[in-house]
């Protein structure tokens, strides 16, 4: 019997496991391993900080199949020459293929204190923590996001949105927001924060980080609660495996998604080294890729050469009536985009 172990149950992971039960047959054994039992969308954990939706919005469940046996637990470490995985609290589990699909974490690059003292929304449970914390704010109170990105931006929109009584600052450290869309998109957000007395903050660079306070370029501001958005890192699994990286710290991989010294291993999502940036499109394409590559393997075929992963479009939210996107390398935004990213958001739960 083949073992299959997934690690991650994001948009790749989730994305392999449907694909394989569709494809292989009863002597493939598949386990899936994830902290939680359930499939969470974490492009979506903004607005669940922010209290606009609800947590059953953002999650989905596993598929269910004798095939498929699911672990909650910790993923500790992988050992590549006895070809298993430790766990905190279950037995290790051996594999034949492997799918490394950990996902990210925070990158605080260095900060002192921007571990400890900011909130976060890249795990589910930190999302959690970062909803308690900024709706239990008092009324005129200060939000600080730090992060221009898409995440920085979708976040401090949906606050917005969510608690219109208290201050909200964006920083980011170049000079202006968004910096990969097209100039356009750039001013239509820029617009929207102005409109919606939202204080942005170029230039920044943060010094340190301490309870209520959040020092940038030499001046310390009085911050309830900060939120870091600031950029991620693959897992400290991944970082752990003495494997070539590329200078971002992701796993360096053949044309077929495979580690080159150990084909029997894959790796998606945020842990891949790809040509594009990583994002939930990317890790679904380059699951289904996987997933079809590793069913040739099993029915003893040569796996067609994947082609080329083309990202149809990005889409971000300002609040619930407004947003922004390229589809195509066509800017949108207004009322469209954000109806498309509902749509999109439907689907991906309707289809799971």
């Amino acid at each position: 019997m083949n073992r299959i172990v997934i690690l991650g149950g994001g948009y790749g992971g989730l994305k392999i496991a449907h694909q394989l039960l569709s494809n292989t047959d009863r002597e493939t054994s598949i386990t899936l391993i994830d902290r939680n039992p359930y499939h969470s969308m974490k492009t979506e954990f903004y607005a669940l900080a922010a209290g606009t939706i609800a947590e059953k919005d953002v999650r989905t469940s596993f598929p269910e199949d004798e095939r498929l046996h699911f672990i909650a637990d910790e993923i500790l470490h992988i050992n590549i020459e006895h070809q298993s995985v430790m766990l905190r609290h279950t037995e290790k589990v051996y594999y034949d293929y492997l799918i490394i699909g950990l996902g990210s974490e925070d990158n605080f690059h260095g900060i002192d204190g921007a571990s400890e003292y900011t909130h976060k929304i890249s795990t589910i449970k930190k999302t959690r923590q970062t909803y308690e914390a900024v709706n239990n704010m008092k009324n005129y109170g200060t939000a600080t996001i730090v992060g221009g990105g898409l995440s920085g931006v979708e976040m401090a929109s949906e606050l917005r949105e969510s608690r219109p009584d208290i201050n909200i600052r964006l920083l980011d450290r170049g000079d202006s927001i968004l910096k990969s869309f097209p100039e356009k998109i750039q001013e239509h957000a820029i617009e929207w924060f102005q409109e919606h007395d939202v204080e942005l903050v170029y230039q920044s660079k943060v010094d340190y980080v301490e309870p209520n306070i959040l020092c940038n370029a030499g001046t310390c501001l009085l911050s309830d609660v900060t939120i870091w958005t600031a950029g991620i890192k693959p897992s400290k699994v991944v970082d752990k495996l003495d494997l070539e990286k590329d200078n971002a710290g992701r796993i360096i991989l053949n044309d077929y998604h495979q580690v080159p010294e150990h084909p029997n291993i894959f790796v998606t999502g945020d842990c891949a080294s790809l040509y594009l940036p990583p994002s939930a499109q990317l890790a679904e394409q380059q699951g289904k890729q996987i997933a079809d590559i590793l069913t040739d393997i099993l029915r003893g075929k040569d796996p067609k050469k994947p082609s080329k992963i083309v990202i149809k479009g990005t889409l971000g939210s300002l609040g619930k009536d407004d947003g922004f996107g390229l589809t195509l390398n066509y800017p949108l935004k207004g009322v469209l985009p954000r109806v498309i990213k509902t749509g999109v958001l439907w689907y991906h739960k309707f289809q799971n």
